[in-house]
């Protein structure tokens, strides 16, 4: 499925994938034809099952995304057959409100978690946050507006634009609009130590500052050993 321009939703066949966890990853791969076989990680949009969905941005100078986006029915793709991956509820924190923050593709994993029940079962209030360059690449939106119309009680979407105007949208960084507590406003949801947990994908120096950001707000990255708000998966 096409989102825009370079922007495609690739479903695949993999009854052969072992169960795995929402947000986490894996590799596919496709043999050239010297034999060689190109492989990168994806995280996975959907929960499992016999049909799993990848969410890819066609990189032009790259060796593999411009042979996903022009496969056809029946070509063969490669999965790993075990998911990898820490960037799950299962080490998240729990908390009465979670923030799901992403950029571009970086939303592929919450989309995993959102179709399956575990988030509806352990979070109060979900808010997702999508920020990309034009409305067209908001992938997903239109799932996502129909999820907030059927769960407006527990689901919030935000959709954030950098280069141009959308009545449906923020527009601005998302780094700015934390900054200025935009977010919160329009989420209607304060961001506190003691009752957010926040996961954050995407551009790793979106994440570096909005971490820094909340770090200052005294929210504190999440340990095992050391348990805090901040969830980060750094998507390249």
């Amino acid at each position: 499925m096409d989102w825009a321009d370079g922007l495609f939703t690739l479903r695949i066949d993999a009854r052969g994938v072992q169960p795995y966890d929402p947000g986490q990853f894996l590799h596919l791969a496709i043999q050239q034809p010297d034999g060689h076989v190109i492989n990168r990680p994806y995280s996975v949009a959907s929960p499992y099952g016999d049909e799993i969905e990848f969410f890819i941005v066609e990189v032009a100078d790259g060796k593999l995304t411009p042979q996903f986006r022009h496969v056809n029915v029946g070509d063969e793709i490669l999965v790993s057959e075990n998911a990898a991956g820490s960037f799950t509820l299962a080490k998240t924190p729990s908390a009465k409100c979670i923030w799901l923050i992403a950029t571009g593709t970086g939303i592929a994993p919450y989309i995993a978690m959102l179709r399956d029940k575990e988030i509806w079962q352990r979070y109060q209030k979900i808010v997702l946050v999508h920020g990309t360059r034009y409305v067209r690449d908001l992938g997903y939106r239109e799932e996502l507006c129909a999820l907030r119309e059927s769960r407006a009680d527990q689901f919030t979407y935000l959709p954030a634009i950098t280069r141009e105007e959308h009545k449906c949208a923020l527009n601005g960084r998302l780094t700015t609009l934390l900054q200025d507590r935009s977010l919160e406003k329009a989420a209607k949801c304060e961001i506190a130590h003691d009752t957010t947990a926040i996961m954050l994908c995407g551009n790793p120096d979106m994440l570096n500052e909005m971490e820094q950001q909340l770090i200052d707000r005294n929210l504190k990255k999440h340990r095992s050993k050391a348990p805090g708000n901040i969830v980060a998966e750094r998507y390249w």
